[in-house]
């Protein structure tokens, strides 16, 4: 089957490809995503234990997502049935000798508020009183409900008439008399323009087309998710992150989700976590609470792909015409996706920035793929 008739092909169906995806479609493009596995949410997407978190990331990503909140404090109508997000808040800890690593976090952070950690004993009282020494609040943190946000996004793009089709991995890409075709199992796709929005696989996509990778950097990311004692009940704590960046927590259904805080680089794939990092998870749990882990109950890993600056990248390639990124979401996919897909939109279209984006301090610069010297140079 050969199938022309779009103004776009993204590829990648993840929450960065169907969010950006569904802001062209509204913009009255004919868009058709290409999704290698048979359901969009099979890789990072599904496996997110996404929180809106302000301090978090860079200054690119935290402008990314302070322009994204109007987005989750009301979604357009009939976006979802349910709120996407409900308050958390985040609990920074540190211990004696994590303080300088906790006055880092505080002094770069805004609206993080130091406690005493008496306060956060009563917010959380598994902490150890003898390994806290300090403590602060992101108040404003929220919980993301990423099923909800996924799906509302893919309505979002059906609705004004774009395509999403799984089982269509891309095998072959190239461009011929100014379109682009991907060659997939579900048969032959071509649009003048492709947007590179396939998550790990974004720079092995841009070989397939001939165009220079960016040098992303896939990294494993381990969750774990533990009984809580039938005593404890965990419903409104914060979720808990220490200074160092070694572990954090957050309730989960009557359950603890657990993470060691790994980045290890790996390879694109349906990664699975290694026993030593569920290990490693517990130690630095039991170590900072008054808890033993009895029994894990699931664990699973994901990717976060990072760009070389840690920034998400938006743009036009430098080399590829027609070749536009929307890649390297690393943790920050979904609370950066409002904004972010907002200003895929308007860079592809020619718009430049939104007003609410440049206002927060982002540059076009800071998310371009041209701020790489691989991708200036020529």
């Amino acid at each position: 089957m050969s199938v022309a008739g779009s103004d776009i092909l993204v590829i990648g169906g993840g929450i960065a490809g169907a969010s950006a995806a569904a802001a062209m479609a509204s913009d009255g493009a004919r868009v058709c995503v290409l999704e290698a596995e048979p359901r969009p949410d099979y890789h990072s997407s599904g496996r997110s234990a996404a929180i809106y978190i302000q301090n978090f990331g860079n200054a690119a990503i935290r402008g990314l997502t302070a322009a994204s909140h109007a987005f989750f404090a009301a979604p357009p109508a009939g976006f979802a049935a349910q709120p996407l997000a409900s308050p958390r808040g985040v609990l920074t800890v540190a211990s004696a000798s994590q303080l300088a690593a906790f006055q880092a976090v505080l002094d770069a952070a805004s609206g993080m508020q130091r406690i005493a950690c008496a306060d956060a004993l009563a917010m959380v009282p598994v902490l150890r009183a003898d390994w806290l020494a300090a403590a602060a609040l992101e108040p404003g943190a929220l919980d993301i409900d990423v099923h909800a946000m996924h799906l509302g996004y893919q309505r979002q793009l059906k609705a004004a008439g774009g395509r999403l089709l799984c089982d269509a991995p891309v095998q072959e890409l190239a461009r011929h008399k100014g379109l682009w075709t991907a060659q997939t199992p579900q048969g032959r796709f071509s649009a003048p323009i492709v947007v590179n929005a396939a998550g790990a696989w974004a720079d092995d996509i841009a070989r397939l087309a001939g165009v220079a990778p960016l040098g992303l950097e896939p990294r494993r990311r381990t969750a774990i998710i533990i009984d809580m004692p039938p005593d404890v009940d965990a419903t409104a704590w914060p979720m808990v992150f220490d200074a160092a960046g070694e572990f954090y927590f957050k309730p989960e259904s009557g359950k603890l989700l657990l993470s060691p805080a790994d980045a290890t680089l790996a390879r694109p794939g349906d990664v699975q976590p290694e026993e030593l990092d569920v290990a490693i998870a517990v130690d630095r749990l039991e170590q900072a609470v008054n808890l033993t882990v009895e029994r894990v109950t699931h664990s699973w890993a994901g990717l976060r792909t990072f760009a070389p600056d840690g920034a998400l990248v938006l743009g036009w390639d430098a080399q590829a015409a027609g070749f536009f990124w929307v890649a390297g979401q690393g943790g920050y996919g979904f609370q950066t996706a409002p904004m972010a897909a907002r200003a895929a939109a308007d860079l592809l279209a020619g718009k430049g920035l939104p007003s609410a984006l440049l206002e927060h301090g982002v540059t076009e610069h800071a998310l371009a793929p041209t701020r790489f010297a691989a991708q200036g140079a020529g």
